[in-house]
């Protein structure tokens, strides 16, 4: 899918992820529509910011109607908006439970059923998710946004199906570790100290969005990055009692090491 030019709509694109997304289309010459709840958090000469809570079907549905208005099309959605939760199944709230699967799946799905009509129509164009590394392999740390993001995922890969031979394409993005706000951003709980720690090994943001326009440039199936997620993901095909067991045990340390 060619960038330059392109008509694009992007989801989250505050700070982390979205915001290193945006600033890469905006240099490759893509035309841009933002959206998020806090806007303007930086500069893009032509852009348009619009402010929306994603989890109210009615403000994304007008979101969506000003971006095609705007944009006088559309070729590319990404939805990357998504929010976390460091609670356990037992524990967590309806509150909390309800606004992880409005925002991290819901929103998406939704986005995506109003852009296929303009798309199958002009034959052309890419829905691209932002699901996780947690979406290939659960976190039991984080278990229901690796729910929320395993739908997605799936939601991806069968659309993938349904679209063949229309000129659609969907692009899976599974993000590792990357240096953004979303553990102090998440909606309940916090990261236990041990796991914070791993921030060592993260990627930055630029990496990653360098990893997703290439993956949208080439129709790619499934983007993981950093590279090392394909280790991840191969070893819980091959081994997944010997990951199930380590991640188990590895949780109930962060546990402890919350108390």
């Amino acid at each position: 899918m060619r960038i330059a030019s392109s008509k694009i709509l992007l989801t989250g694109a505050s700070t982390g992820i979205g915001a290193s997304l945006a600033k890469l289309l905006h240099a490759h010459g893509a035309q841009l529509v933002l959206v998020s709840r806090q806007t303007h958090t930086y500069d893009l000469p032509g852009a348009l910011w619009i402010a929306a809570d994603l989890t109210d079907p009615a403000q994304r549905a007008t979101a969506f109607a000003q971006a095609v208005q705007h944009l006088n099309g559309l070729d590319i959605l990404i939805n990357n908006a998504g929010v976390g939760a460091y609670v356990p199944t037992a524990k967590i709230s309806d509150a909390t439970w309800s606004h992880l699967n409005e925002l991290n799946l819901n929103a998406p799905i939704h986005l995506t059923r109003l852009a296929l009509p303009i798309l199958l129509n002009q034959r052309s164009g890419s829905i691209v998710n932002v699901c996780s590394i947690a979406s290939l392999v659960p976190l039991p740390w984080f278990t229901l946004y690796s729910t929320t993001k395993a739908a997605l995922l799936s939601f991806t890969h069968g659309l993938r199906m349904e679209l063949d031979s229309t000129g659609v394409h969907t692009v899976a993005v599974c993000p590792g570790y990357v240096q953004t706000p979303f553990q102090a951003n998440v909606i309940e709980g916090k990261p236990p100290l041990v796991l914070q720690r791993t921030k060592r090994f993260a990627i930055s943001p630029d990496i990653c969005a360098a990893d997703v326009v290439k993956g949208i440039e080439r129709n790619t199936r499934t983007v993981i990055t950093p590279f090392s997620g394909h280790f991840l993901n191969l070893g819980y095909f091959l081994f997944p009692k010997l990951i199930d067991k380590y991640f188990a045990r590895y949780n109930r340390n962060l546990e402890k090491s919350a108390l």
